[in-house]
């Protein structure tokens, strides 16, 4: 008789997202991106999933690094250095012309290049750069209401969730999630809008490479760092990601909606 080896929490952790995480990856919003149009609403929507990530990473580097002056030894060495190169890759990566961007600014040139507009991100990041609080920021940029929810949540994760809990959802809501997400996109994107799309195929070919090979293993060593064998902390890292993955999927029914009312109209 085969023993059976007992999963270990890190994966046992992921199993329990599997509903979440399937029907994110299956989701109706790629069929429904159609047009030019199509696309446009889902970009206006996105870019704030893009923008937010960062914060998710930078709360990370807070806690579990030295950013502050002077500067003394914190946090569990390994972490340090899983999370610092996560943020040399999305604060600093190649770009196509043998320079270096943000994947934040990089997918803003992917707006522009095919035409989605750009004034509800350049807003809220106009008023959070002339000194706004973030609450009234987000209040009064003109931006759509389904990325208003979605950055909320995110902030609340932020403002509530101990370390690993945010790790979880940095990790399952975000790095783990984008490759077999963005795949979906990519798979027929040149078909449906040939020759418009250059940098944003760029920005999501160079995201399901780095995040499948690089970012998700690291993340993953991350988290059980940080739970170790705590069974309170995996069970809180648990939520986190739950909660990252229901808000993902409340932003793509929203996207869902805003495509089809425009058909209508």
């Amino acid at each position: 008789m085969t023993e059976t080896l007992p999963i270990a929490p890190i994966d046992a952790l992921q199993e329990s997202q599997s509903s979440l995480r399937e029907q994110l990856v299956t989701h109706r919003l790629y069929a429904e991106m159609k047009t030019p149009a199509d696309l446009a609403i889902f970009m206006e929507h996105h870019v704030f999933a893009v923008w937010d990530f960062m914060s998710l990473l930078k709360a990370l580097q807070l806690r579990l690094t030295c950013v502050a002056l002077p500067w003394v030894p914190q946090g569990d060495p390994s972490a340090r250095r899983l999370i610092n190169e996560i943020v040399l890759d999305e604060e600093s990566d190649e770009n196509r012309e043998g320079g270096y961007t943000s994947h934040f600014e990089l997918y803003r040139a992917a707006m522009v290049q095919s035409g989605a507009s750009t004034s509800g991100i350049d807003d809220l990041l106009g008023r959070l750069g002339g000194g706004e609080t973030f609450d009234d920021a987000l209040q009064q940029a003109r931006i759509p209401e389904a990325a208003r929810t979605f950055v909320r949540a995110t902030w609340d994760i932020l403002q509530s969730k101990p370390t690993h809990a945010i790790a979880a959802a940095f990790t399952f809501g975000r790095e783990d999630l984008i490759p077999d997400m963005f795949r979906a996109l990519v798979v027929d994107l040149d078909e449906r809008f040939p020759n418009q799309l250059g940098v944003l195929r760029y920005y999501l070919e160079r995201h399901i490479q780095l995040d499948e090979e690089h970012h998700t293993p690291l993340a993953r060593r991350m988290v059980a760092a940080l739970c170790e064998t705590d069974s309170k902390k995996w069970q809180e890292a648990q939520e986190g990601a739950r909660d990252a993955l229901q808000a993902r999927i409340a932003l793509w029914d929203g996207i869902v909606e805003q495509i089809v009312l425009r058909r209508g109209l």
